[in-house]
């Protein structure tokens, strides 16, 4: 689908004084009006006083730190639950904690969060507390079978919570109800990592690094897994989330990272001084989460546990195998998905709420193909998989702005009682059970409460543009600049400008992306340029004219830097 380029609304509010006038313009955008909310300093992180739940966590730990009691970690199978896995492990390690494990559940056989039936596997390890992160806030039965074995609990988790809270000795999630910690958009790490910060703080005030003689740990040496779990599960970038990712890829390009880290920026052929946020979102962070989506996850925690580079290598080229086969998988069923939806037009009749299903799609890769067909459609979708059990088919939705799908799925539920089994998730992404039986019924009323949501104006893919670019402003040092400003991704996007260009030259490369040589239409230097996936447009002609939408880059290529497009649509302009 071409989406109709928009361009921010200009403003002049706000002193942005000092900065280069296209980071003013773009810093504008995006609701910065001060200096003071560009500023990346660790001291404007939100203090972890405003977490609410703390205190009874901080406490709890403490206390069977004290008993010398077992802390069992029980993760999740993405990025920001194996990163949040590690940096537990790691940092209670630092902290004088010998025993600490982890236990993840593996998609196929428990499926998400803290079920009964990790809870009996965890039972064996003989646990004293349990903590759960990037999980367990709607994991009431989970819960109740620890308590009743005699197990405390403590939950951490960023997930919308529901109406009712499990009966754990301790939550911590910026999104119960009445908590004012100013940033709802804290990732499962980041939610971990402040658990961490308060224990750190509590145990240097009772004297036990002092008593045990231990070095007080520095908990910004574990930032790599913070940026790298933050950016990977997509969660909005306000001002705090910033702050984390800047200075765990600080950490990164200094070489302070974890071997885990270094190891998977190797095998991704990514230069580690220069790595930058979408390296995290596009080359690690799918690395990572293809153990979880074809293997166990676990594969991948050990990874960001290794202490040595050969070990880590090891399993980063496991991963990398493993992400192999999930992009040959993903490819094989969206074009099965794009097969059965070539009936789908834009008219009256097309659903709004896209479902879809084969009785073999892979489980672990349905929420990549959900995101890839609600990309083409610009419509919301949910891609369907045969589940363990019998009879269920389990669901990865994926949305678009103006619908909140957590909470479309809880009105589908509300209306149609028993029709959904089990859900849960977020605003652009979630999760659910239904039988197989009624998926029909199901599509049927998603795609009725999709429709009472969103109008035919929000199902108009649109590129908001930061405008466009003078062509002496296609520079090396411009493009170097916009790099280093800021961790860019969602909800404080990457800027994005637009214009006309002429086609100098076009070459496919890598069989699926088009490599061009553009000249701006009122300049006369040229630029390097390349549109990821869009081969097909081979049949352009030399010295058309295009508009274009794309992102002033920096290329690195056997050692030199030079500026360059990355095109992200371009059309070609009709004269008049």
């Amino acid at each position: 689908m071409i989406k109709k380029i928009i361009r921010y609304q200009e403003t002049n509010d706000g002193d942005l004084n000092g900065l280069h006038p296209v980071l003013n313009r773009v810093f504008s955008s995006r609701k910065i009006t001060a200096l003071e909310e560009a500023e990346l300093g660790m001291e404007r992180l939100h203090p972890p006083a405003r977490l609410g739940g703390l205190d009874r966590a901080v406490a709890l730990i403490e206390q069977v730190m004290a008993e010398s009691g077992r802390i069992l970690v029980i993760g999740d199978f993405d990025a920001d639950g194996a990163t949040s896995c590690a940096l537990a492990i790691r940092a209670l390690r630092a902290m004088g904690v010998d025993n600490v494990g982890y236990l993840v559940p593996n998609r196929f056989e428990y499926g998400y969060g803290l079920t009964p039936e990790i809870v009996q596997d965890a039972l064996a390890r003989q646990p004293d507390l349990i903590i759960t992160v990037d999980n367990g806030i709607s994991s009431h039965d989970g819960v109740a079978a620890a308590k009743t074995a005699g197990v405390k609990v403590l939950v951490t988790d960023h997930h919308l919570p529901g109406a009712e809270l499990p009966a754990a000795d301790a939550i911590v999630n910026p999104n119960c109800s009445g908590d004012d910690f100013p940033s709802k958009n804290l990732a499962g790490v980041g939610v971990v990592f402040y658990l961490l910060a308060a224990l750190r703080t509590r145990l240097s005030k009772s004297g036990w690094f002092q008593d045990r003689v231990i070095t007080v740990p520095n908990l910004a040496a574990f930032l790599d897994l913070v940026a790298l779990g933050s950016v990977a599960d997509v969660v909005p970038l306000d001002q705090n989330n910033r702050i984390l990712i800047h200075h765990g890829l600080q950490r990164i390009r200094a070489g302070k990272c974890c071997m885990g880290i270094q190891a998977l920026l190797d095998v991704a052929g990514k230069n580690r001084g220069s790595c930058i946020a979408s390296d995290m979102g596009f080359s690690i962070g799918p690395r990572l989460n293809a153990a979880g989506r074809l293997d166990d996850m676990a594969l991948g925690i050990e990874c960001l546990l290794a202490d040595d580079y050969q070990t880590a290598r090891d399993i980063a080229q496991t991963l990398d195998s493993l992400n192999r086969q999930r992009r040959e998988i993903e490819a094989g069923m969206q074009q099965q998905a794009l097969e059965a939806l070539e009936s789908i037009t834009l008219g009256d009749n097309a659903p709004v709420g896209i479902c879809i299903y084969q009785p073999d799609w892979h489980q672990g890769i349905i929420g990549i193909l959900a995101a890839r067909i609600k990309e083409r459609f610009h419509r919301p979708v949910i891609a369907f998989a045969q589940a363990e059990e019998e009879g269920v088919l389990k669901g990865s939705a994926r949305s678009i702005p103006g619908l909140h799908m957590r909470d479309t799925l809880d009105e589908v539920a509300t209306a149609n009682p028993g029709l959904i089994l089990k859900f849960g998730g977020h605003a652009g992404a979630a999760g659910l059970s239904i039988r197989t039986d009624d998926l029909s019924s199901f599509s049927s009323a998603f795609d009725e409460h999709v429709r009472m949501r969103l109008d035919d104006a929000a199902l108009q893919g649109v590129i908001l543009s930061d405008g466009p670019l003078e062509p002496n402003q296609l520079t090396l040092e411009l493009a170097t600049l916009l790099r280093e400003a800021s961790p860019w991704g969602q909800g404080f996007p990457e800027p994005l400008f637009d214009g006309k260009f002429v086609v100098i030259s076009h070459r496919v490369v890598g069989e699926k992306h088009l490599k061009m040589v553009l000249r701006p239409e009122q300049g006369k230097n040229t630029i390097d340029a390349i549109a990821f996936n869009q081969a097909e447009a081979t049949t352009l002609d030399r010295d058309a004219v295009i508009e274009a939408a794309y992102r002033l880059d920096v290329n690195e290529y056997m050692g030199r830097r030079s500026a360059q497009l990355i095109v992200e649509q371009f059309e070609t302009v009709i004269p008049a």
